[in-house]
């Protein structure tokens, strides 16, 4: 009787899928637009993963071959690498994860002052350029620190290696955690958990037989994307990481160094398949392993955790992260002011005027670019989350997955997968801005699909139902009904690309040129050659860069949205938080 309900089920799904898409069928915008999307995806994003793993399939006469795969997994130094990579991933999504939850549990639990703050230092790590943590660790703990040599005494110190990265990378993922996990704790119910207070539980059998299990799918989740996010990282492990290699630096250094591209994308294969599986498993198991009991009925307000041996020690820790925090940021930007760190402390601007001798034309093509990418990835975004969000016609799981497929490739893979694909005919587009732009699109939309397709899901069928009624068709209905609803969604998917494009590393380090050259390479030229008060100046201009962007499109938002409309007025900054958890 199941398996005969179960088939019914399946063929009553089956037919509507066919009368929709007939339906579709006939609306010509409509149609179009899904075949353009169809063929972008197909074009940038499929067909470049498909040519590197034929690529790295292939020896020099292009016949099928596994010698670069057998050779790689039979070096002691790749498997060496590719294991230490895997261990790194694990200690940092453990402990990122830990503190990640103390900040969840601390800011949605407990009755702790400047919550706001918290949330703030919570999150700036995923909104700041990359370099600056490791900048700042070498400037307090390197030869001339301010804490091993000034204040210590200790000389010569060597501050790379694997216990840098960690630190790192754990202050760097943390935030991550964190908003997985302050979603999670926030659905909660409150009853149950006053309940099991009520029948005598103290606070801490309650946490552990309560609260942390209801949790759990969330804390699993913290731990994948975080690990994810340690496994694609190269910013830091090139500049921070010293002998400690991993797979991200082998890949670079075997291409430009050794100037062996089959061997370099046989290693992206090490890199990318970890990096999958945990989205994958993020994504279409953990996800869907909710623990949390929804009732439907009216919950009452939650009761803040009040209790001073509770609540202050929580609030100890978050309040030493978040020093922590202030800290490394505040010794990059005061290092930009200084002449010679470790050696003369008085206050100049000579490494701003040499850093934009250096850079200033690489800073502006990074804004134009990030600029550009981000209003087309917008309105890209805004038009697959248009035609997935309420439609169910043959080809929308492949526009679902493939749109959503360059958030779990790594960047430097996806560096390499362009590098293959458009470095010959029939599309040749290295050394172009136009590559550049494709990559920013197609690696940051994901953030916009979520955010567009979360806004349309809350948006009633009727009032498009209402606009065909009275003759509208598609076209007129989106341009002048559904966008204007998805201004939200929009805006935040715009700063979201526009901040992760303009601090863009790995994916755009094989595709860089002379002529089309971005800020991030020329930091990470910086780096090679120690000069780290230059590279301080451009790390703290492109902090303010972004803030002020950020504050233009506060304004923005606010503008644009009606004075009566119901639509909360979030920050920029707060939707591009929210929407990049969201598209993890």
């Amino acid at each position: 009787m199941a398996e005969k309900t179960a088939r019914s089920g399946r063929s009553i799904a089956r037919e509507k899928k066919r009368n929709e898409t007939k339906m579709i069928a006939r609306q010509p915008v409509l149609m179009i637009a899904i075949i353009v999307v169809i063929a972008l995806l197909l074009l940038f994003v499929i067909y470049p993963l498909v040519k590197m793993l034929v690529f790295s399939f292939t020896d020099e006469s292009g016949h099928a071959s596994m010698s670069n795969l057998v050779q790689i997994l039979s070096t002691s130094r790749y498997l060496k690498t590719t294991g230490r990579t895997l261990l790194l991933g694990l200690v940092v999504a453990l402990i990122a994860t830990f503190i990640g939850y103390i900040f969840a549990y601390t800011i949605t639990r407990t009755n702790v002052p400047c919550k706001g703050f918290l949330k703030a230092i919570a999150t700036l790590p995923i909104l700041s350029p990359p370099f600056v943590l490791s900048l700042s660790i070498i400037f307090l703990f390197g030869k001339q620190g301010l804490i091993t040599k000034s204040l210590l005494g200790i000389r010569g110190n060597n501050v790379y290696g694997a216990t840098s990265l960690i630190v790192v990378q754990v202050m760097s993922f943390f935030p991550i955690a964190y908003l997985t996990l302050s979603g999670i704790l926030s659905s909660i119910d409150a009853s149950v958990e006053d309940a099991a207070c009520n029948m005598g539980a103290g606070r801490w059998k309650t946490f552990w037989t309560v609260t942390f299990p209801l949790s759990l799918p969330g804390v699993i989740s913290a731990v994948l994307l975080v690990f994810i996010s340690s496994l694609e990282d190269f910013s830091n492990p090139a500049t921070i990481g010293g002998d400690f290699t991993t797979l991200s630096i082998e890949i670079y250094t075997t291409i430009t160094g050794s100037y062996n591209m089959r061997k370099g994308a046989a290693l992206s294969l090490l890199l990318l398949i970890p990096a999958v599986i945990a989205y994958l498993l993020n994504k279409y198991w953990v996800n869907k392993k909710s623990f949390v009991t929804v009732t439907g009925k009216p919950t009452q307000a939650r009761k803040m955790i009040d209790e001073k041996r509770i609540k202050y020690p929580l609030f100890a820790i978050c309040m030493a992260v978040a020093c922590i925090v202030i800290l490394l940021y505040g010794t990059v930007i005061a290092a930009s002011f200084i002449k010679t760190w470790g050696y003369d402390w008085s206050l100049t601007l000579r490494q701003y005027k040499k850093a934009l001798s250096y850079g200033l034309d690489a800073l502006k093509t990074s804004m134009i670019l990030a600029l550009i990418s981000a209003v087309i990835g917008g309105l890209f975004g805004m038009i697959i989350a248009y035609i997935t969000a309420k439609r169910h016609y043959y080809g929308k799981m492949f526009i679902e997955v493939s749109s959503v497929l360059m958030f779990a490739v790594p960047g430097t893979v996806l560096g390499i997968s362009y590098i293959l694909a458009f470095n010959t005919k029939p599309i040749v587009l290295t050394g172009t801005a136009a590559i550049l732009v494709i990559v920013f699109i197609f690696r940051n939309m994901p953030v916009a699909v979520e955010s567009g397709t979360t806004t349309l899901l809350q948006i009633d069928n009727s009032i498009e139902e209402a606009s065909t009624v009275l003759g509208a068709d598609t076209s007129y209905s989106f341009r002048r009904i559904t966008l204007p609803m998805l201004r939200n969604a929009f805006f935040s998917g715009l700063v979201y690309s526009f901040v992760k494009a303009i601090t863009a590393v790995s994916a755009v380090i094989f595709l860089v040129s002379p002529k089309w050259n971005v800020i991030t390479t020329k930091i990470y030229t910086l780096f090679d050659q120690a000069k780290y008060g230059q590279a301080a100046a451009f790390v703290t201009m492109m902090i303010v860069i972004l803030l002020v962007f950020i504050g233009i499109f506060d304004r923005v938002i606010k503008a644009l949205l009606s004075p009566r409309s119901k639509v909360p007025k979030e920050s920029a900054a707060a939707q591009t938080v929210k929407s990049e958890k969201k598209a993890a």
